[in-house]
């Protein structure tokens, strides 16, 4: 599955987590995504009779690593990083030609002149935590709307700036935690040349495919190898975590420290309701039949079916992940037990608590009315999900050569001075660019577009013009050069009199859309945005003197850890062990996708030992962005590489079930058995065990 993306679960299941009416801003027993400055000792001590003193969560945030979408940890002294398969598949992609095809067959090396890089990968490593709450309180105080906004992302910027200055070696953020209750500056050593060292093939890494994925017993070898270089070497990592060769035990404490993407546990009743009324619907009418144009395409030639693997493989985890957060939202409990929370909140206020902050709850469902009637023409004209890598190209080119004629602070935060160098890498990077598969992204995007607004819709008719959706796309994507980093550099380089100037087709469409996409997100920000942000904020102090920091914030794609067991779970009568074997996955081959053994591992049978631990599960509390997050024992050594849920923990994105919901994990020992006798790869057995 593709927790890179999206491992924001929802299904209707047993919800005694969210259900405690006593304490509904206090984290149950293995329940929280906790920051490293705020995470519970003292709970884990009591529950687990382990003390984890403030050497061993450095040590560990020293070796926890952000990638793009991902999450992952540094395993040897010469910056080798695990992680999962699917957070490399792109990469395999990107370094695959017509004569090699890394997705399938897989990429070993046998020495390091052999890794190669990842076109547009970035590794980020955790340096410090500052508060910085009062001084973003400060600027955005007595502002509203849009200036809200743009006061927040100003001094969000000057702050960054600060922190970071001009190496580009360091990254800093901004990020805001509690839905605005706090903010913290996180700076990040960042690392650029991340190239690829181990891929397993698809059928290995994805064994079971689609009907496997949020499921368990599990039998996958989803995880793969990255090495951190700089200066054309490998870097040094002396602070990096114990690769270990035994599997846990059941109960065992294991803990998972990673990068988990985005819930909504403090969203209000108001808003998971426009969630469950128009966003997610809407999402996932257009991404089934995305889904379909895609399966058809691969049917008409192999060569057709290699390119679309791993957007398939994404788009079909997407679906099911937003099926089971729709039946989540549908679930009449659920929005109870909001409810029930709002209430507490709200008869907890003092008459001071409400002539301060009035009713942010009403507040944030006014703002909803206007979200709904601004979804679909904001989603179409401005946003990015779903769109083709070389119209995102132009887009970036046109506003990056409009927004750095300004001054850092007046630019679109995604344009400050911090940010650039990551978007200066990622348009620049070369990647594998189709034709034919770019296509299919924009034509459905156009398809799309026309069908929800109507064809008489004035961003209709902006999009399209005179043409069909069919004609425009083959004309822009048939005429477009930007697949060439060589065009992007020059077009970067020679800035908005370059992009002006140019005859691409696709830069075109992109400047005459701009301008009216620009004035619609301002619209968003100063309707939608900027009172949301406003109110949440509210919200979150009242939280906050409810519950104080005893709480964890939702997700925000910044290092947490979470603590939980080795276990697995009794269902409906049905009890699910913790642990898989290499056996079961030899019982499990039937010959047919997606129970098909990849030649590799066919050939190795008589080889691996079948008692060995393949997958396990544990009470973890994880989400998307978690995929290749190290699961690690007590003694912080590295017990495998997490990379999926099971189907009861799809409630992740709104609360936690600890009696059911578990965290999939591919066990170190199964990586080291693999390696060794699946793959013949000695000299990355011995970086890892020191043997």
């Amino acid at each position: 599955m593709s927790l890179k993306s999206v491992l924001t679960y929802g299904a209707a299941f047993a919800l005694a987590a969210v259900m405690a009416p006593a304490a509904p801003g206090t984290a149950l027993a293995d329940e929280g995504m906790w920051t490293f400055d705020n995470f519970p000792t003292a709970k884990v001590k009591e529950t687990y009779g382990v003390t984890l003193d403030k050497a061993w969560m450095d040590k560990v945030q020293a070796a926890a690593v952000r990638l793009s979408g991902c999450s992952a940890s540094v395993v040897s002294p010469d910056g080798l990083v695990l992680t999962n398969a699917h957070c490399v598949i792109a990469c395999a992609q990107d370094l695959s030609t017509p004569q090699t095809d890394y997705v399938n067959d897989g990429f070993l090396t046998k020495a390091r002149t052999e890794e190669k890089t990842c076109p547009g990968q970035t590794a980020e490593i955790l340096l410090s935590i500052t508060d910085v709450t009062r001084d973003i309180n400060a600027a955005t105080k007595g502002l509203s709307g849009a200036d809200f906004v743009k006061a927040q992302n100003v001094k969000s910027a000057e702050l960054e700036k600060a922190g970071c200055g001009d190496d580009k070696t360091i990254r800093c953020q901004v990020i805001s935690f509690y839905q605005g209750g706090e903010y913290k500056l996180y700076k990040y050593r960042r690392y650029t040349d991340v190239r690829l060292v181990f891929y397993p093939e698809y059928k290995a890494g994805f064994f079971g495919g689609d009907p496997d994925n949020f499921n368990f017993p599990r039998y996958n070898l989803d995880s793969g190898f990255l090495r951190l270089y700089e200066n054309g070497q490998p870097v040094k990592t002396p602070q990096h975590l114990k690769f270990a060769t035994t599997a846990p035990k059941e109960n065992e404490l294991v803990l998972v420290a990673g990068n988990p993407g985005s819930t909504s546990r403090l969203l209000t009743v108001s808003q998971l309701e426009t969630l469950r009324d128009v966003t997610i619907p809407t999402q996932q009418l257009m991404r089934s039949e995305l889904r379909g144009r895609l399966i058809q395409f691969g049917a008409e030639s192999e060569a057709n079916k290699k390119i679309t693997v791993d957007t398939l493989t994404s788009l079909e985890n997407g679906f099911k992940v937003f099926y089971g957060q729709q039946l989540a939202l549908q679930d009449p409990r659920v929005m109870e037990a909001k409810r029930a929370e709002e209430a507490a909140l709200k008869a907890g206020m003092s008459a001071e608590d409400k002539a301060l902050y009035g009713d942010p709850w009403a507040d944030l469902a006014a703002v909803q009315v206007t979200a709904k009637d601004l979804y679909l023409p904001y989603y179409f004209l401005d946003s990015s999900l779903n769109s083709s890598s070389l119209f995102s190209y132009a887009r970036t080119l046109v506003r990056a050569a409009k927004e750095r004629a300004k001054p850092s602070a007046e630019r679109l935060p995604e344009f400050a001075d911090t940010r650039l160098p990551l978007v200066e890498k990622r348009l620049l990077d070369k990647s594998n660019i189709i034709p034919a598969h770019e296509r299919i992204f924009l034509e459905f995007r156009l398809l799309k577009a026309r069908e929800y607004l109507t064809t008489d819709n004035a961003i209709t008719k902006l999009m399209l013009g005179k043409e069909s959706p069919e004609g425009l796309s083959k004309r822009l994507i048939e005429g477009t050069k930007l697949g060439d980093p060589a065009v992007r550099k020059a077009l970067w380089d020679g800035g908005l009199a370059a992009i002006q100037a140019s005859d691409d087709p696709m830069i075109q469409y992109a400047l005459r859309i701009d301008d009216q996409a620009l004035a619609l997100r301002k619209e968003y920000e100063a309707k939608v945005s900027g009172p949301t942000r406003i109110a949440a904020e509210k919200v979150a102090k009242i939280r906050f003197k409810a519950y104080g920091n005893s709480t964890y914030p939702d997700a925000t794609f910044s290092l947490r850890l979470s603590y939980g067991k080795v276990t697995g779970w009794t269902y409906r009568g049905q009890t699910v062990p913790a642990f898989t074997q290499f056996a079961g996955l030899y019982d499990r081959a039937t010959g047919n996708d997606p129970y098909e053994l990849s030649p590799k591992f066919a050939a190795a049978k008589g080889k691996i030992d079948p008692k060995i631990v393949y997958n396990f599960s544990s009470t973890n509390d994880i989400i998307g962005g978690n995929s290749g997050s190290p699961v690690i024992n007590a003694k912080a050594e590295v017990v495998g590489a997490a990379f999926d849920g099971n189907i009861h923990s799809l409630g992740g994105a709104y609360y936690y079930d600890g009696a059911i919901s578990r965290t999939v994990t591919v066990a170190s020992t199964a990586i080291l058995e693999a390696l060794d006798k699946v793959y013949d790869q000695k000299a990355l057995v011995k970086e890892l065990t020191g043997k």
